[in-house]
């Protein structure tokens, strides 16, 4: 069975090599990019089963027309994959205002705006996948990357939300929690001259690993991505890697530890005699 695949971010990494091996298998599949012409080669060994447009998905307008140019076009699409998305390592303060604007419409609003454009299209055909490439840094964080940390938690809650919206639609929802990975992420990394105030903070992530010294397997990514795509039914979030795993794991036990030791005082600020509802309140 072929499926139709609509992928933001194709041009390179994650998203260029899924792109390939997707059509390489026999399936359609619509790619976006701010570079369209770097999907050329694809577009000639492939024909027309390579939709292409140029998509900057910082601008709502262009997202919305985009999606449904291809959703029109190409009749129905199984499985959207919002994988644009990019980082800048340095201290907070060391980040202009540009920069903060740009990578949070990029990799955060980019994203819900996709989400929003394609829903009524997944729900009208009756269903479909809608695959968010997040990171295991939407789960925990390292300091020096506050502001791709900033967007990848968000998209993260996002989707807790989104999620069961969605599902009665039959539109399942799949996070993409990968480690670090050996891809090109990498080549278009920000990366800030260190303000003299955290010059010598060794907490600070001033530079990745060496290329070769990363854990992850970018193609093995991809199979996972594509196995996620087409699973009748993925989880909501799923963790590649074994630093993926051990991280949030890490992270997240001590996040549990530290609200457990508050359990007797959380009450303390509640309406006298108040009783809290089994389903919890908002």
């Amino acid at each position: 069975m072929t499926f139709t695949w609509f992928i933001t971010g194709s041009s390179r990494g994650i998203g260029r090599e899924l792109t390939e091996r997707l059509l390489d298998r026999g399936d359609r599949v619509a790619a976006t990019a701010r570079t369209p012409g770097q999907l050329d080669d694809l577009a000639a060994r492939h024909g027309d089963r390579l939709w292409v447009r140029a998509l900057d998905v910082t601008d709502a307008t262009q997202i919305r027309a985009v999606v449904d140019e291809a959703f029109t076009e190409l009749g129905r699409i199984d499985v959207v994959v919002s994988n644009a998305g990019y980082g800048v390592l340095g201290a907070a303060e060391e980040l202009t205002d540009h920069e903060v604007r740009d990578i949070i419409a990029t990799n955060l609003t980019g994203s819900i705006t996709l989400v929003q454009a394609t829903t009524p299209h997944l729900r009208a055909q009756g269903g479909g996948r809608f695959l968010q490439l997040s990171s295991m840094g939407g789960l925990m964080a390292f300091p020096g990357f506050s502001l791709y940390h900033a967007s990848k938690w968000g998209i993260e809650g996002f989707f807790e939300a989104v999620g069961p919206e969605v599902e009665p639609f039959g539109i399942r929802t799949v996070l993409i929690e990968p480690g670090v990975i050996r891809t090109s992420f990498y080549d278009v990394m920000g990366r800030k001259e260190p303000h003299p105030a955290y010059a010598d903070n060794p907490a600070i992530l001033r530079q990745e690993a060496p290329r070769d010294e990363m854990p992850g397997d970018q193609s093995k990514v991809v199979d996972a991505i594509m196995a996620a795509g087409e699973s009748d039914n993925p989880p909501r979030r799923l963790i590649l890697g074994s630093d993926a795993y051990t991280l949030i794991n890490e992270a997240l036990t001590a996040r549990l530890t530290e609200i457990q030791q508050q359990r007797d005082t959380a009450g303390a600020t509640d309406v006298d005699g108040h009783v809290l509802a089994a389903s919890g309140c908002f």
